[in-house]
Parts: C-alpha cells; structure tokens; sequence
C-alpha cells in the first residue's frame, strides 16, 4: 500500500479524498511513486527508483530523480511498476463480449470478426462491408469491461468492430473510463478483416474462397475508383462525376493512411495463404490468431509479417465426447500452440498478444503465463504485452515503455507481475490513479474456460 511522506500528509489526505470515487480529475499536482523497482522495458529494470507523473504524461524515471516540492508522494517500498498491458484485439466497448463466432469458417479465431446473421447491405449493395465504421466514434466508456480489464493491468485496447467482413477501422483506446474524447490514443489504427462467410447461407459470399474472392475484389473497386477520381478532379469538364460508394472512400482513407490490414490465420497454411494475399493486395498486413506460428515461424519471418497471437489456446471443448477421435493434426495444434511465442522470438518476428474473447485478464495473463511454461522469455513477453505492442500499431512513441514524455500508463503489482501469485495494487491510466479492490479478478492462475476455436479444419478446404 502506498504510504504519503510525513512532508506531505496534507496533500496526500487530500488526493486520498479524490481518489476514494475510482476515476480522478485531472490532478492538480505531480505525482511521485519513490523507493520502487521499476521495469521500463526499454531499459534495464532499476531495483530502486522514482517515477514522477504530472499532466497525464511521465515526466521523470530514474534511481535518482528531483521531485517536485508540490509533488503527492507516495512510497512503493516492496512494490514494482510496470507499463500498463495492451491488448491487441478487443472489443471493449464497441460490442457484446466477443466469443467463438457463430458460423466462422472453422479455424477462424475467437475473437475474429463474426459474420453477418444476415447480410449487412450498404447503399453500395455490398454483403458485410461497414468499412466508415470507426471504432473512435462507437466507443461507450461506460462499459463495465473497462473496469474489469483495468483492475487486471489493462490500460489499452486496440478495439474494433466484429460483425462482418469487413467489419470497420480499429482504434487504439485507454482504458480511463473518461468520456470518448479524452481516451483515443489513436483513429483509425488497423483495418481488421474477417474470411468468414455470411452465417446462415443462401448469401454471396458464402465460402471461405467466396469471401476471399471477394475481399479482393473490393480491394480491386477501392484502387479503381481511386483512379477514377483523381481523374475527374484533375478535369471534371465533360465527364460524368463518380459514384459515391462509401465503402471505397473508406477503404480509400485507411490505404492512404497505410494502417495495418489485420488478417485472420490459425493453421500454418492459413498462415501462408494470409501472407500471400497481403502482398497480393499490397497492404502493410498483420496476422492475427496465427497458433500454428511455431510451424510457420521462418516464413514469417521472411515476409516480415507482424503477428498477434492469441493467447485463447485451442482446447478440448467442454461438451465434446471423450470417447471420440481426433485428428493428429488438432492433437498437436492444441499441443503445441503455447510454443508459438517462443519460435516467434527465435525468428525475430514482432509479435504481440490478445485475448480473443476471453473473459478475464485474469485468464488473458495466465495464458501468457504458460507460452512462458513453454519457452518463452519472460522479458520477451513483457515487451509483446506493452512495447512491442505498441510498435506494430505506431504509438510505441507514446506508450508500451516507463520512459520520460510518455503517456502515464502503469501498473502496480506487489510480486512479479508474470509469476504465479502477482497482486495489482494501482493502475495508472493517462495519470489517473485506481486502486484496484482485493476482491477484484486476481491477476493470478485463472480457473477453467470456455471452449476454445476450433483449428486446422479449414486446411482441408
């Protein structure tokens, strides 16, 4: 527990005041977290140091810092901090929580973008395809996830839209709770796509190579019209004036803004098929799901080709029969996929972690935990939960790492927040202090889950 210094107690009895209700007003004085160990990621952890915050951003880090004489000062003895957790793909607060999507192609991922109970049609007449959706604009931050996933060391999510193929632009969000304007740390920030078809059937697309057919013919119409309108606005003269299709000039926008296309693949030959298509499209292209990647791994690396990785492993569902066979293939996915971080890191492939539908930070870190179990470098998964993160969606420049200048995300955790028993005492989210209650979601082992996607299937097809 934090404790004020005696210089202080007035100023600390005050801040106590504003921080009883959860969220804060902006402070009206730095705030200094001293005699802590600090891991910045972007540098060598300091045993004991001092971190001072002030208007929302870290305006020192070190073993020795000046504090400021109108500084709240608060004593971290025992206690480390670390950058607040980023998870790359959600959907707090833009939609239900996600799940194993009805009617995906099999292999799809849980969190994917789900298709479309019926087809959702544009004035462009085009199944599934909401690309003007912007995250930053649906954004609710009255959301109870958002506290659920603050108190277990959440600060930032890359949330988006999931119904249908294309589904809307993602953006990247704190987890503040403060009103939809003061929380966009990004917008757009990626363009996830779904390769699932329509549930339901009877509609176009509807299969797997349907739907990819047709993501690349919208890609082909987005480049065309494109074309077509930087000619009539260069002699509009005589010529009849482009259709407006919402869809391209959105798609148009997010081309120009070169955000990453976010490309579902599980298996490793989903995994290929997904790196060709990218390059086929000519898009920056970041794979998502990708548990086979420990096969994968080496021609990911070739490609260049960022992953996230979900960390909802595959697993036996709960009602599936005992008794019944199962294909070698599904045997060693489910094997094996905890492994997936450590080859990425063997190939030098950025990667980083989402939760993929599941309920709890609580689970989301204890899956972390075992790609740990299974090879992977705790400092490596740090940095894949935070500045590695951050990286592959361009706001490593404002979050991911305890460096001076940078947004005022951190995490206070009594143990090693990566061990088996950490306990979150304070999140920072933009500099506002939480404390987090002892009855919240421990950030420890989690108990059992729900079912898990089901994988490899769709190699067949």
């Amino acid at each position: 527990m934090f404790i004020a210094a005696p210089a202080r107690v007035a100023a600390a009895g005050l801040w106590c005041v504003l921080a009883s209700a959860g969220a804060l007003a902006q402070p009206v004085a730095p705030i200094a977290i001293r005699n802590a160990r600090i891991v910045p990621v972007a540098g060598t952890p300091i045993e004991s140091g001092t971190i001072v915050l002030a208007n929302g951003v870290i305006k020192a880090v070190g073993p020795r810092v000046d504090i400021p004489a109108e500084a709240v000062v608060m004593d971290g003895t025992g206690l480390t901090v670390y950058p607040g957790l980023i998870d790359t793909f959600s959907e707090v607060g833009v939609g239900a929580p996600a799940g194993p999507p009805a009617g995906a192609a099999p292999g799809a991922p849980a969190g994917a973008p789900r298709p479309a109970t019926r087809p959702i049609r544009g004035p462009e007449d085009r199944p599934g395809t909401t690309p003007w959706i912007q995250a930053a604009d649906e954004f609710r931050a009255d959301d109870r996830r958002i506290e659920t996933w603050r108190n277990g060391g959440v600060t930032t999510v890359v949330t988006a839209p999931r119904i249908g193929v294309f589904p809307g632009q993602a953006a990247v969000v704190n987890l503040s709770g403060e009103r939809r304007e003061d929380v966009i740390v990004r917008s757009p920030a990626a363009l996830p796509i779904s390769l699932s078809p329509p549930a339901g059937g009877g509609t176009f697309p509807g299969s797997p190579m349907g739907v990819i057919a047709y993501v690349r013919q919208v890609f082909l119409d987005t480049r065309d019209d494109a074309e077509r309108q930087r000619r009539y606005a260069q002699d509009p003269r005589g010529k009849a004036r482009p259709d407006h299709d919402r869809s391209t000039l959105a798609l148009q926008q997010a081309l120009q803004a070169k955000i990453p296309v976010l490309m579902p693949a599980v298996s490793a030959r989903q995994i290929s098929r997904a790196i060709a298509f990218g390059r086929e499209l000519d898009v920056p292209t970041v794979i998502y799901g990708a548990h086979a990647g420990f096969e994968a791994a080496p021609q990911l690396a070739k490609a260049r080709v960022p992953v996230l990785v979900s960390a909802r492993w595959p697993e036996k569902p709960r009602d599936a029969d005992p008794d019944a066979d199962e294909a070698l293939q599904v045997l060693e996915l489910r094997d094996r996929a905890p492994g997936t971080p450590k080859a990425l890191v063997d190939q030098k492939v950025p990667f980083a972690f989402y939760s993929d539908g599941l309920a709890t930070p609580a689970e989301f870190l204890a899956n972390v935990r075992k790609a740990v179990k299974a090879g992977l470098p705790a400092d490596a998964a740090l940095r894949a939960l935070t500045l590695d993160a951050a990286q592959i969606f361009g706001v490593n420049d404002r979050l991911g790492s305890l460096e001076t200048g940078k947004v005022a995300n951190l995490v206070v955790v009594q143990g090693d927040l990566l061990g088996d028993k950490p306990v979150i005492k304070h999140v920072f989210v933009d500099g506002r202090r939480f404390d987090v209650p002892a009855d919240a979601a421990p950030a420890g082992p989690a108990g059992p889950r729900g079912g898990a996607p089901r994988p490899g299937e769709g190699d067949r097809r």
